[in-house]
Protein backbone atom coordinates (compact mmCIF):
# COMPACT_ATOMS: atom_id res chain seq x y z
CA UNK A 1 0.00 0.00 0.00
CA UNK A 2 1.35 3.40 -0.94
CA UNK A 3 1.21 6.39 1.35
CA UNK A 4 -1.77 8.74 1.05
CA UNK A 5 0.52 11.51 -0.19
CA UNK A 6 0.86 11.18 -3.98
CA UNK A 7 4.30 11.08 -5.54
CA UNK A 8 5.20 12.69 -8.85
CA UNK A 9 4.45 9.58 -10.93
CA UNK A 10 0.99 9.35 -9.38
CA UNK A 11 0.37 13.00 -10.21
CA UNK A 12 1.46 12.34 -13.80
CA UNK A 13 -1.05 9.49 -14.08
CA UNK A 14 -3.78 11.58 -12.45
CA UNK A 15 -3.22 14.39 -14.95
CA UNK A 16 -3.45 11.89 -17.79
CA UNK A 17 -6.74 10.57 -16.41
CA UNK A 18 -8.03 14.14 -16.00
CA UNK A 19 -7.59 14.73 -19.71
CA UNK A 20 -8.82 11.32 -20.79
CA UNK A 21 -12.11 11.64 -18.91
CA UNK A 22 -12.78 14.92 -20.73
CA UNK A 23 -12.10 13.48 -24.17
CA UNK A 24 -15.27 13.39 -26.33
CA UNK A 25 -14.38 9.81 -27.32
CA UNK A 26 -14.30 8.63 -23.68
CA UNK A 27 -16.56 5.64 -23.01
CA UNK A 28 -18.07 3.98 -19.95
CA UNK A 29 -15.05 1.68 -19.92
CA UNK A 30 -12.81 4.74 -19.56
CA UNK A 31 -14.74 5.71 -16.45
CA UNK A 32 -14.60 2.15 -15.11
CA UNK A 33 -10.82 2.04 -15.58
CA UNK A 34 -10.46 5.39 -13.83
CA UNK A 35 -12.60 4.22 -10.89
CA UNK A 36 -10.51 1.04 -10.62
CA UNK A 37 -7.35 3.14 -10.54
CA UNK A 38 -8.66 5.47 -7.82
CA UNK A 39 -9.74 2.45 -5.76
CA UNK A 40 -6.22 0.98 -5.77
CA UNK A 41 -4.83 3.49 -3.28
CA UNK A 42 -6.00 6.57 -1.38
CA UNK A 43 -3.17 8.62 -2.91
CA UNK A 44 -4.62 8.12 -6.40
CA UNK A 45 -7.84 9.98 -5.61
CA UNK A 46 -5.87 12.61 -3.70
CA UNK A 47 -3.68 13.21 -6.76
CA UNK A 48 -6.71 13.47 -9.03
CA UNK A 49 -8.34 16.00 -6.68
CA UNK A 50 -5.15 18.08 -6.73
CA UNK A 51 -5.15 18.13 -10.52
CA UNK A 52 -8.82 19.14 -10.56
CA UNK A 53 -8.17 21.86 -7.98
CA UNK A 54 -5.27 23.22 -10.00
CA UNK A 55 -7.44 23.33 -13.12
CA UNK A 56 -10.02 25.36 -11.23
CA UNK A 57 -7.41 27.79 -9.94
CA UNK A 58 -5.90 28.27 -13.38
CA UNK A 59 -9.35 29.10 -14.63
CA UNK A 60 -9.00 32.45 -12.87
CA UNK A 61 -5.88 33.43 -14.87
CA UNK A 62 -6.17 36.15 -17.45
CA UNK A 63 -6.21 35.35 -21.17
CA UNK A 64 -2.61 36.42 -21.73
CA UNK A 65 -1.22 34.14 -18.99
CA UNK A 66 -3.28 31.19 -20.19
CA UNK A 67 -2.16 31.73 -23.77
CA UNK A 68 1.49 31.87 -22.69
CA UNK A 69 1.16 28.59 -20.80
CA UNK A 70 -0.44 26.89 -23.79
CA UNK A 71 2.07 28.24 -26.28
CA UNK A 72 5.01 27.11 -24.17
CA UNK A 73 3.84 23.76 -22.83
CA UNK A 74 0.81 22.38 -24.69
CA UNK A 75 0.34 23.69 -28.23
CA UNK A 76 -1.06 20.34 -29.55
CA UNK A 77 -3.88 20.45 -27.00
CA UNK A 78 -5.03 23.84 -28.22
CA UNK A 79 -5.55 22.52 -31.77
CA UNK A 80 -6.58 18.90 -31.28
CA UNK A 81 -8.94 19.49 -28.35
CA UNK A 82 -10.52 22.86 -29.00
CA UNK A 83 -13.49 21.83 -26.93
CA UNK A 84 -11.29 22.00 -23.82
CA UNK A 85 -11.16 25.32 -21.98
CA UNK A 86 -7.78 26.97 -22.23
CA UNK A 87 -7.47 26.86 -18.48
CA UNK A 88 -8.00 23.08 -18.46
CA UNK A 89 -5.31 22.49 -21.03
CA UNK A 90 -2.95 24.75 -19.14
CA UNK A 91 -3.68 22.91 -15.91
CA UNK A 92 -2.76 19.55 -17.35
CA UNK A 93 0.36 20.99 -18.93
CA UNK A 94 1.38 22.50 -15.62
CA UNK A 95 0.89 19.26 -13.69
CA UNK A 96 2.45 16.90 -16.21
CA UNK A 97 5.18 19.01 -17.71
CA UNK A 98 6.10 21.53 -15.04
CA UNK A 99 5.43 19.08 -12.21
CA UNK A 100 8.14 16.66 -13.22
CA UNK A 101 7.27 15.03 -16.54
CA UNK A 102 10.38 16.39 -18.20
CA UNK A 103 12.42 14.97 -15.37
CA UNK A 104 10.75 11.61 -15.81
CA UNK A 105 11.69 11.67 -19.49
CA UNK A 106 15.37 11.67 -20.34
CA UNK A 107 16.97 14.37 -22.43
CA UNK A 108 16.33 12.28 -25.56
CA UNK A 109 12.64 11.88 -24.74
CA UNK A 110 13.00 8.34 -23.41
CA UNK A 111 12.17 7.15 -19.93
CA UNK A 112 14.39 4.97 -17.83
CA UNK A 113 13.38 1.33 -18.03
CA UNK A 114 10.98 0.10 -15.35
CA UNK A 115 11.15 -3.62 -14.53
CA UNK A 116 8.22 -5.50 -13.00
CA UNK A 117 8.38 -9.12 -11.90
CA UNK A 118 6.46 -11.71 -9.91
CA UNK A 119 7.50 -14.75 -7.90
CA UNK A 120 6.78 -18.41 -8.64
CA UNK A 121 3.09 -19.06 -7.86
CA UNK A 122 2.71 -15.32 -7.41
CA UNK A 123 0.54 -12.70 -9.03
CA UNK A 124 1.04 -8.97 -9.28
CA UNK A 125 -1.21 -6.11 -10.41
CA UNK A 126 0.55 -3.08 -11.86
CA UNK A 127 -0.74 0.29 -13.06
CA UNK A 128 1.62 1.74 -15.65
CA UNK A 129 2.50 5.41 -16.07
CA UNK A 130 -0.29 5.99 -18.60
CA UNK A 131 -2.99 4.34 -16.50
CA UNK A 132 -2.92 1.04 -18.41
CA UNK A 133 -3.19 -1.97 -16.13
CA UNK A 134 -1.16 -5.19 -16.28
CA UNK A 135 -1.61 -8.36 -14.25
CA UNK A 136 1.49 -10.55 -14.04
CA UNK A 137 1.12 -14.30 -13.67
CA UNK A 138 3.57 -16.51 -11.78
CA UNK A 139 7.32 -16.12 -12.49
CA UNK A 140 6.77 -13.31 -14.97
CA UNK A 141 9.07 -10.43 -15.87
CA UNK A 142 8.45 -7.45 -18.11
CA UNK A 143 10.12 -4.12 -18.80
CA UNK A 144 8.47 -0.84 -19.79
CA UNK A 145 10.16 1.95 -21.73
CA UNK A 146 7.93 4.94 -22.32
CA UNK A 147 8.89 7.78 -24.65
CA UNK A 148 6.97 10.78 -25.95
CA UNK A 149 6.00 8.84 -29.09
CA UNK A 150 5.52 5.28 -27.87
CA UNK A 151 4.67 3.10 -24.88
CA UNK A 152 6.89 0.03 -25.19
CA UNK A 153 6.58 -3.12 -23.07
CA UNK A 154 8.88 -6.13 -23.40
CA UNK A 155 7.76 -9.46 -21.94
CA UNK A 156 10.88 -11.44 -21.11
CA UNK A 157 9.15 -14.50 -19.64
CA UNK A 158 5.86 -15.68 -18.23
CA UNK A 159 2.34 -14.39 -18.83
CA UNK A 160 0.66 -11.01 -18.53
CA UNK A 161 -2.86 -9.67 -19.02
CA UNK A 162 -3.03 -6.14 -20.44
CA UNK A 163 -5.88 -3.63 -20.14
CA UNK A 164 -4.65 -0.81 -22.31
CA UNK A 165 -5.74 2.81 -22.25
CA UNK A 166 -6.07 3.98 -25.84
CA UNK A 167 -3.93 6.86 -27.06
CA UNK A 168 -3.63 7.08 -30.85
CA UNK A 169 -0.82 9.63 -30.60
CA UNK A 170 1.23 7.34 -28.36
CA UNK A 171 0.89 3.69 -29.47
CA UNK A 172 1.11 0.84 -26.98
CA UNK A 173 3.51 -1.82 -28.24
CA UNK A 174 4.35 -5.19 -26.69
CA UNK A 175 7.46 -7.04 -27.80
CA UNK A 176 7.65 -10.70 -26.92
CA UNK A 177 10.37 -12.83 -28.43
CA UNK A 178 10.23 -12.36 -32.19
CA UNK A 179 6.71 -10.91 -32.15
CA UNK A 180 5.58 -7.31 -31.95
CA UNK A 181 2.01 -6.56 -30.84
CA UNK A 182 0.43 -3.18 -31.62
CA UNK A 183 -2.56 -2.49 -29.40
CA UNK A 184 -5.60 -0.54 -30.54
CA UNK A 185 -7.23 0.08 -27.15
CA UNK A 186 -7.87 -3.39 -25.91
CA UNK A 187 -7.63 -6.15 -23.29
CA UNK A 188 -5.52 -9.18 -24.12
CA UNK A 189 -3.31 -11.87 -22.62
CA UNK A 190 0.23 -12.74 -23.72
CA UNK A 191 2.00 -15.94 -22.69
CA UNK A 192 5.64 -16.57 -23.50
CA UNK A 193 7.28 -19.99 -23.22
CA UNK A 194 10.79 -19.65 -24.58
CA UNK A 195 10.24 -18.40 -28.13
CA UNK A 196 6.70 -19.75 -28.30
CA UNK A 197 4.03 -17.07 -27.84
CA UNK A 198 0.26 -17.16 -27.43
CA UNK A 199 -1.89 -14.03 -27.61
CA UNK A 200 -5.51 -14.39 -26.42
CA UNK A 201 -7.96 -11.58 -27.10
CA UNK A 202 -10.56 -10.52 -24.52
CA UNK A 203 -11.63 -7.17 -26.00
CA UNK A 204 -10.86 -4.91 -28.93
CA UNK A 205 -8.18 -5.80 -31.45
CA UNK A 206 -4.43 -5.87 -31.94
CA UNK A 207 -2.12 -6.20 -34.90
CA UNK A 208 0.64 -8.78 -34.55
CA UNK A 209 3.88 -8.75 -36.53
CA UNK A 210 6.27 -11.70 -36.69
CA UNK A 211 9.28 -9.40 -36.57
CA UNK A 212 10.70 -7.09 -33.93
CA UNK A 213 10.53 -3.91 -36.02
CA UNK A 214 6.77 -4.26 -36.41
CA UNK A 215 6.84 -3.63 -40.15
CA UNK A 216 4.82 -5.27 -42.88
CA UNK A 217 1.12 -6.04 -43.01
CA UNK A 218 0.91 -8.03 -39.82
CA UNK A 219 -2.03 -10.13 -38.66
CA UNK A 220 -5.06 -8.60 -36.98
CA UNK A 221 -6.64 -10.41 -34.04
CA UNK A 222 -9.97 -9.49 -32.44
CA UNK A 223 -11.91 -10.49 -29.34
CA UNK A 224 -12.63 -14.21 -29.37
CA UNK A 225 -9.43 -15.15 -31.18
CA UNK A 226 -6.11 -16.58 -30.04
CA UNK A 227 -2.90 -16.35 -32.05
CA UNK A 228 -0.11 -18.87 -31.49
CA UNK A 229 3.45 -18.45 -32.69
CA UNK A 230 5.78 -21.43 -32.93
CA UNK A 231 9.27 -20.66 -34.32
CA UNK A 232 9.32 -24.08 -36.00
CA UNK A 233 6.32 -23.16 -38.15
CA UNK A 234 6.19 -20.78 -41.09
CA UNK A 235 3.10 -18.86 -40.00
CA UNK A 236 1.12 -17.84 -36.94
CA UNK A 237 -1.91 -19.98 -36.11
CA UNK A 238 -5.28 -18.34 -35.42
CA UNK A 239 -7.96 -20.17 -33.43
CA UNK A 240 -11.23 -19.35 -31.69
CA UNK A 241 -11.36 -18.83 -27.94
CA UNK A 242 -13.80 -17.69 -25.29
CA UNK A 243 -13.00 -14.01 -24.57
CA UNK A 244 -13.97 -14.55 -20.94
CA UNK A 245 -11.25 -17.22 -20.68
CA UNK A 246 -8.45 -15.14 -22.23
CA UNK A 247 -6.68 -15.04 -18.88
CA UNK A 248 -8.17 -18.02 -17.06
CA UNK A 249 -4.99 -18.25 -14.98
CA UNK A 250 -6.29 -15.30 -12.96
CA UNK A 251 -8.91 -17.79 -11.71
CA UNK A 252 -6.26 -20.45 -11.00
CA UNK A 253 -6.77 -22.31 -14.29
CA UNK A 254 -4.12 -22.92 -16.93
CA UNK A 255 -5.72 -23.69 -20.29
CA UNK A 256 -3.85 -25.67 -22.98
CA UNK A 257 -4.98 -26.40 -26.52
CA UNK A 258 -3.07 -29.22 -28.22
CA UNK A 259 0.25 -27.97 -26.85
CA UNK A 260 3.52 -29.92 -26.40
CA UNK A 261 4.09 -31.43 -22.97
CA UNK A 262 7.32 -29.43 -22.72
CA UNK A 263 5.33 -26.19 -23.02
CA UNK A 264 2.72 -27.40 -20.53
CA UNK A 265 5.38 -28.32 -17.97
CA UNK A 266 7.22 -25.03 -18.41
CA UNK A 267 4.05 -23.09 -17.61
CA UNK A 268 3.08 -25.33 -14.72
CA UNK A 269 6.51 -24.73 -13.19
CA UNK A 270 5.63 -21.05 -12.90
CA UNK A 271 3.06 -22.07 -10.28
CA UNK A 272 4.58 -25.17 -8.70
CA UNK A 273 6.67 -25.04 -5.54
CA UNK A 274 8.10 -28.43 -6.50
CA UNK A 275 9.61 -28.34 -10.03
CA UNK A 276 8.39 -30.76 -12.67
CA UNK A 277 11.06 -32.15 -15.01
CA UNK A 278 10.89 -34.18 -18.21
CA UNK A 279 13.77 -36.68 -18.31
CA UNK A 280 12.95 -38.44 -21.59
CA UNK A 281 13.10 -36.32 -24.71
CA UNK A 282 10.68 -38.65 -26.51
CA UNK A 283 7.71 -37.50 -24.42
CA UNK A 284 8.40 -33.74 -24.66
CA UNK A 285 6.53 -33.39 -28.01
CA UNK A 286 3.44 -35.27 -26.79
CA UNK A 287 0.49 -32.89 -26.92
CA UNK A 288 -2.00 -32.08 -24.18
CA UNK A 289 -5.38 -30.37 -24.29
CA UNK A 290 -7.17 -29.49 -21.10
CA UNK A 291 -7.19 -27.49 -17.88
CA UNK A 292 -4.70 -27.59 -15.03
CA UNK A 293 -5.70 -25.92 -11.79
CA UNK A 294 -2.75 -24.14 -10.23
CA UNK A 295 -4.05 -25.07 -6.78
CA UNK A 296 -4.27 -28.77 -7.70
CA UNK A 297 -1.15 -29.46 -9.76
CA UNK A 298 -0.38 -32.66 -7.85
CA UNK A 299 -3.83 -34.04 -8.68
CA UNK A 300 -3.22 -33.35 -12.37
CA UNK A 301 0.18 -35.05 -12.28
CA UNK A 302 -1.24 -38.16 -10.66
CA UNK A 303 -3.92 -38.38 -13.38
CA UNK A 304 -1.56 -37.61 -16.28
CA UNK A 305 -0.48 -41.26 -16.95
CA UNK A 306 -4.12 -41.99 -17.81
CA UNK A 307 -3.88 -39.49 -20.66
CA UNK A 308 -0.29 -39.80 -21.88
CA UNK A 309 2.15 -42.76 -21.98
CA UNK A 310 4.42 -41.61 -19.19
CA UNK A 311 5.39 -42.32 -15.61
CA UNK A 312 5.36 -39.83 -12.73
CA UNK A 313 7.83 -40.22 -9.89
CA UNK A 314 9.46 -38.16 -7.15
CA UNK A 315 13.24 -37.76 -7.28
CA UNK A 316 15.26 -35.41 -5.08
CA UNK A 317 12.40 -33.03 -4.33
CA UNK A 318 11.35 -32.86 -8.00
CA UNK A 319 8.52 -34.47 -9.89
CA UNK A 320 10.01 -36.44 -12.78
CA UNK A 321 8.17 -37.42 -15.96
CA UNK A 322 9.61 -40.36 -17.90
CA UNK A 323 8.60 -42.50 -20.87
CA UNK A 324 6.37 -45.43 -19.96
CA UNK A 325 6.70 -47.05 -23.38
CA UNK A 326 10.18 -48.48 -22.89
CA UNK A 327 13.58 -47.97 -21.32
CA UNK A 328 14.35 -44.46 -20.17
CA UNK A 329 16.75 -42.49 -22.32
CA UNK A 330 18.38 -40.90 -19.30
Amino acid sequence: MMADTPNQQTLNIAADWWMRLRDPSATERTTEQWLAWTAEDASHLTAFERVTELAAKLGTLNDITRAQLLAEFAPPLATSRRWLPLAAAAAVAAVVLLGGYLTWLGGDGRAAAQVYSSAVAGRRDVTLEDGSRVTLGGATRLTTRYSRDQRLVELAEGEAYFEVVHNARRPFVVRVGKLTIHDVGTAFDVRRTGERVTVSMAEGRVRIFDQVDGKGGGLEAVAGQAVSYDPSRSAMRVSSTDPAQAAAWRDDRLEFDNEPLAVVVANINRYSARPVRIVDADIAPLTFTGTVRTDAIDDWLHALPQVLPLKVSEVGGQTVLSDARGASSR
